[in-house]
């Protein structure tokens, strides 16, 4: 049996972006995919779209429409953790594509599933390319993934897209999001995910793909300052506040050389 996929995506009047990202999905050639929609009761014609997609979707892959209000991206998220009954979870929100037809299925071959086994890799992750807003590419992300991916990893910052971080679904419903983070609770999770994968000693596994083409203008990037200030926070709760301060100096040095 080869392991199901969630892939979740969380929307709020998404309709300019949305549909790229439906398509995506609906292009896979692996049929074990879940796809979870959370809507927060878009005003716009978002769930047109998702009704269209479900009609013409459904017989390939299982898609379910969660519809309520919430309290924002990742209590969106959250529900979506709770909702999900895949062997692995990602997050691809309205604008985000899978980067080729046959991306779920190279995963699928690197995860090695084995029915009733219990040491599959708790976290498959790869590179992303960023896109604009026609889906073009513009560039690789510039922070790339490290050969070997562990907990203090993220003191150089968020390595890993979120959207190219594939956790076990089992994982992941152990470490809800942060609420109290209203930008970068994304980041405080994938380091809390490493945490957990190397307490239990599960492999983390480099695919060395690239996995996504995330969209340029996402919420995090929107909110930039904010979201470096909770960062900061993050960094100081795992790391320390003076290693967290050295390398934020060392990060001023890098930009002003790369400039």
């Amino acid at each position: 049996m080869k392991p199901l996929f969630t892939i979740a995506t969380v929307t709020y009047n998404a309709e300019a972006t949305l549909e790229r990202t439906l398509k995506s999905v609906a292009s896979q050639d692996y049929a074990r995919i879940e796809h979870l929609i959370i809507d927060g009761c878009s005003k716009d014609h978002t769930l047109s779209l998702v009704q269209r997609y479900v009609e013409e979707n459904q017989a390939r892959h299982n898609i379910r429409l969660i519809c309520e209000p919430d309290n924002g991206l990742y209590d969106a998220m959250n529900k979506a953790l709770l909702a999900a009954t895949g062997d692995y979870i990602v997050f691809l929100n309205a604008g985000d594509c899978l980067h080729s037809t046959d991306t779920i299925t190279a995963l699928a071959e690197q995860a090695q599933w084995t029915k009733g086994g219990h040491r599959h890799p708790a976290i498959l992750y790869g590179d992303t390319h960023i896109v604009d807003n026609d889906g073009n590419f513009l560039r690789r992300r510039r922070l790339t993934p490290p050969e070997n991916l562990t907990q203090k990893s993220f003191l150089n910052g968020m390595l890993v897209c979120h959207q190219s971080f594939y956790v076990r679904t089992d994982i992941a419903k152990q470490e809800p999001y942060d609420l109290d983070y209203r930008y970068s609770a994304d980041f405080d999770w994938c380091i809390r995910i490493i945490r957990r994968a190397n307490r239990r000693r599960i492999r983390i596994v480099n695919t060395h793909l690239v996995l996504t083409d995330y969209l340029n203008e996402g919420m995090t990037t929107r909110n930039h300052q904010a979201s470096l200030k909770e960062r900061f926070r993050i960094m100081t709760h795992y790391y320390g506040w003076w290693a967290t301060v050295i390398r934020h100096f060392w990060f001023i040095i890098r930009a002003i050389v790369k400039k």
